[in-house]
């Protein structure tokens, strides 16, 4: 089984000034059988980041950091197979009145898609879409 790095996990191992090994090293300290990953959906978030950064330095920081994961980790695309699960699980959701933000649907769609688990700061976010293993760091 692989992992799908939520974003939270980038985005606070960026804040705190490690480098993308570092990240992933303590990935692999704490669940070292499985292989890392992302969403391009993360890929979305992190740019975000980049352009609503305050200061020159933090935007060259973070774009850094995002080249830097877009070169050395895989990123799974939102491929059809995974809109339609996302679509599926948001319309069976919403029906029950459990409201998924559209990025954590699509980021832990691509986890199930895959047989992935979910590695998160927001577990409670992930913990929404049935059926996903969901683990902290």
């Amino acid at each position: 089984m692989g992992l799908i790095l939520d974003t939270s996990i980038l985005i606070a191992g960026e804040r705190r000034g490690e480098t993308v090994k570092q990240v992933l090293e303590r990935v692999q300290a704490a669940h070292s059988e499985m292989e890392a990953a992302l969403s391009a959906i993360s890929v979305v978030e992190l740019t975000h980041g980049i352009y609503r950064a305050r200061t020159d330095r933090d935007r060259e920081r973070r774009r850094a950091f995002s080249e830097e994961l877009c070169r050395d980790m895989i990123v799974h695309p939102v491929s059809l197979a995974i809109a339609q699960l996302a679509g599926r699980i948001e319309g069976e959701q919403a029906a029950v009145g459990n409201i998924i933000a559209f990025e954590d649907l699509l980021i832990g769609a691509t986890a199930l898609h895959l047989g992935f688990a979910i590695l998160s700061l927001n577990v409670k976010h992930f913990h929404r879409i049935p059926g996903l293993k969901v683990l902290s760091l």
